[in-house]
């Protein structure tokens, strides 16, 4: 496995915790990032990952959450081209318990055409989505946790300058931990240590 050093970090003012590569850096260091998200990028390899607290979807089944998500997220970001790659069965969360009662979890893996920030459809990049919701039904709040590994690299996209065009160089090759080990870290690791963030 190549050498990837990672720590704990705090989200949402230390309420929430969650462990990731240091490679990724909060990115409302850069800029403005809204309230209720929490934002990593590797700007070295245009991978970011995003937690976001949403007001529980009660009208969405537990098994079909991450997918809807997914497709939810394809509508936001005019995506093309969407489709799901996999998905999971609905996972239990001991360790993210309230009041006894374990937080459910799915995930659901995608790809789709995405432009950067305010570029146009010409500038898509294909990209693969990595999801999870982690319904934390007993305070009322849908957790996503979501990452972004680029595919390929729109030769008219604004990440050409840091990644350059076409495909990335692989993780492994760049001797980092690949994105979907990162997905998988960031979503195991993830703790609540102060349910109070919940009560507003």
């Amino acid at each position: 496995m190549p050498e990837d050093p990672y720590a704990e970090r705090p989200l949402f003012g230390g309420a929430l915790t969650m462990t990731l590569p240091l490679r990724f850096q909060d990115l409302s260091n850069v800029r403005q990032v809204p309230d209720h998200q929490e934002a990593f990028v590797d700007p070295n390899r245009d991978e970011s990952l995003i937690i976001e607290l949403l007001d529980l979807k009660h009208d969405v089944a537990d098994e079909a959450s991450a997918v809807w998500f997914l497709h939810d997220l394809a509508r936001e970001q005019d995506a093309e081209g969407a489709m799901v790659l996999e998905q999971s069965g609905v996972l239990q969360a001991p360790g993210l318990c309230f009041r006894g009662i374990p937080a459910v979890v799915t995930t659901a893996v995608g790809q789709m055409a995405i432009s950067k920030g305010r570029q146009g459809r010409e500038a898509q990049n294909i990209v693969r989505v990595y999801l999870a919701n982690l319904r934390l039904k007993e305070v009322g709040t849908d957790v996503l946790i979501t990452a972004y590994e680029p595919i390929v690299i729109n030769p008219l996209s604004e990440s050409v300058s840091t990644v350059g065009a076409g495909t990335p160089v692989p993780a492994e090759q760049a001797g980092c931990m690949p994105l979907s080990e990162v997905f998988k870290l960031a979503v195991s690791s993830f703790k609540v240590t102060d349910w109070s963030l919940f009560q507003a």
